[in-house]
């Protein structure tokens, strides 16, 4: 019996068979360009590797999940689950959102596959939040029930932007002017970190040059560049905050994960800053964050782990 699962982004789809939970074997990259359909990727991948007659499947894609026709956001793809189902001739095909499936990685993660920033040890079989900085700012929690871990998906990344210093109450009016309501997205992802650059620009009535995130974060982390250090520490401190509301929200004893592609290339600036003591700055509930563990997860293929693990607990 084979089982597929896949990750489908705008640009790559990535596909490997499973046996279990974190348990993948022959992982292959696809560009989604180069194909009409996941059904038509996944023929090719069956075709190459010769992994021979495949029951189901699990999809973990980029894309809202309503109804049996997917629209992709990112991407021109557009197709019937049933019809893709009925195409590659499986028992079972399984659409899940590709952050619901990162979430449901995250309660089987292995040591190795993820750093914890403070906290006490996770405390077992309680709610877990995880969230994600990368184009945007996604948002989940997972409990378990019944044996079983369940992702609650939400759209958490669009909640309103809180400041908590008189710098981020200047920045929140000089992005409000930008685009009327903040989101937390709105400072913690990747245009983000471009969006504070340039408000603390306005704010400290210092020039800004035109710099990708990635060059804002190398050269805030090397200390080449005032304004881009304070802007890495205001990205650092707002996503402290906004992991600490996630670890209130439903008491996440589990931990909270940070997922996505941006913090993992500097955990070791994320150690050393204000992140921790934003992240337990709750008042009255500071003594239970404090004892919160968060986890950033290092692993490079959760939404295939997370979609094994939606095919293994069924």
């Amino acid at each position: 019996m084979t089982r597929l699962v896949a990750d489908i982004g705008g640009t790559n789809m990535r596909i490997a068979q499973t046996t279990g939970i974190n348990q993948l074997t022959d992982i292959r990259k696809y560009q989604v360009t180069d194909y009409a359909s996941p059904a038509a990727t996944i023929k090719a991948y069956i075709e190459e590797t010769g992994c021979g007659k495949v029951t189901d499947a699990c999809l973990a894609i980029a894309s809202p999940i309503k109804g049996d026709v997917i629209t992709m956001t990112n991407h021109s793809w557009q197709f019937s689950i049933e019809k893709s189902r009925c195409e590659l001739g499986l028992s079972a095909l399984h659409m899940i959102n590709d952050f619901t499936a990162i979430a449901l990685s995250v309660p089987f993660l292995q040591e190795s596959q993820k750093v914890q920033i403070g906290g006490q040890a996770a405390v077992a079989n309680k709610p877990i939040a995880v969230f994600g900085a990368g184009t945007g700012l996604g948002a989940a929690h997972v409990i378990p029930h019944a044996g079983k871990w369940i992702a609650l998906a939400g759209e958490g990344g669009h909640v309103s932007f809180a400041p908590n210093s008189e710098l981020e109450r200047k920045v929140l009016a000089v992005l409000a002017e930008q685009f009327g309501h903040v989101s937390a997205e709105r400072l913690i992802s990747g245009q983000g970190i471009k969006n504070i650059y340039h408000a603390l620009a306005k704010v400290l009535a210092l020039p800004a040059e035109d710099l990708t995130p990635a060059e804002i974060s190398a050269k805030a982390i090397a200390k080449e560049c005032a304004l881009c250090q304070q802007t890495l520490a205001m990205f650092a401190e707002t996503m402290g905050s906004f992991g600490g509301n996630l670890a209130v929200n439903l008491l996440t004893e589990g931990g909270v994960y940070i997922a996505g592609g941006i913090v993992p290339r500097f955990i070791d600036y994320i150690k050393t800053s204000q992140f921790r003591q934003r992240f337990e700055s709750k008042g009255r509930l500071a003594s239970f964050n404090k004892n919160v563990p968060v986890f950033i997860v290092t692993e490079e293929q959760p939404g295939l782990l997370g979609a094994a693990a939606y095919l293994a607990q069924l």
